[in-house]
């Protein structure tokens, strides 16, 4: 039996038909629905084994990117989802869906507070970025020191850590990724919006949430890649099928996937 994925979609929402697609392509079983119809039932989260916060500009990021959402979460559905997090279960949370993550308090956990703000450059960045997994990633998502390659789309992307202890680094094990370039920090471009540490994505002290700005449901197919047709044969024939990029994005999905069977 396929685990069951609940995408979680609000007004303002925009990349929930790319996160469903990705997730039955992974072999999840995928379940779309509006905040409000989970408000009704929030008992339909008894049977989910991931929770997808998809990315968009939900109810307009009216006060600040994605803080209507997490209000609504925080005051309606607070016990449920620190329930649903206590027990284990996965959740991801992309671009907007990561801002929202971080609003509620579920990231970071532990010591500390966070913030996603504006990008330093005061402009929105789309386009791909590269990035690497950390030495030892927790919860399912990533290999160790994998370099990934996934397109950003915001404008309030900049990770910003605020340590319980005055000038305390973010701890190691809960970056998940952090962009690189040529050089360590990365400069732009390399880091789109100047995180702090460079962080790209981060997850709990557990590991079961995963939250970041990079977009992996956009890069599921081979022919998402921005340079699939350098790899063209001899002639310039299409490129055979073993010789295209592996989709990067498909496979954080389908890491999730194969941790719960």
């Amino acid at each position: 039996m396929k685990p069951e994925a609940l995408v979680l979609r609000a007004a303002g929402t925009n990349c929930e038909g790319e996160a469903v697609h990705a997730l039955g392509l992974a072999g999840f079983a995928p379940t779309l629905l509006h905040v409000n119809q989970l408000l009704a039932e929030p008992r339909a989260l008894d049977r989910m084994q991931l929770i997808v916060f998809p990315g968009g500009f939900t109810f307009g990021d009216d006060v600040a990117s994605g803080a209507v959402f997490a209000y609504t979460l925080e005051r309606r559905l607070h016990d449920q989802l620190a329930s649903y997090v206590e027990s284990g279960r996965l959740v991801i949370g992309i671009c907007n869906g990561f801002q929202i993550l971080v609003r509620c308090g579920i990231l970071p956990g532990g010591a500390g507070r966070a913030a996603l703000v504006e990008n330093l450059m005061g402009r929105f960045e789309d386009r791909w970025v590269r990035m690497r997994a950390g030495a030892r990633p927790r919860g399912p998502w990533l290999r160790p020191r994998a370099e990934y390659m996934l397109p950003v789309a915001h404008a309030e992307g900049r990770f910003e850590w605020f340590p319980d202890t005055a000038g305390a680094p973010f701890p190691e094990e809960q970056v998940a990724l952090a962009y690189i370039g040529d050089g360590a920090p990365a400069s732009y471009p390399a880091n789109p919006n100047g995180a702090f540490q460079d962080i790209a994505g981060i997850t709990n002290p557990r590991g079961n949430v995963f939250g970041l700005m990079p977009h992996p449901e956009r890069f599921v197919q081979p022919t998402h890649h921005p340079f699939w047709m350098r790899y063209r044969r001899a002639g310039g024939s299409p490129p055979a099928a073993r010789d295209l990029p592996v989709p990067l994005g498909l496979e954080i999905f389908q890491n999730a996937c194969a941790s719960l069977q």
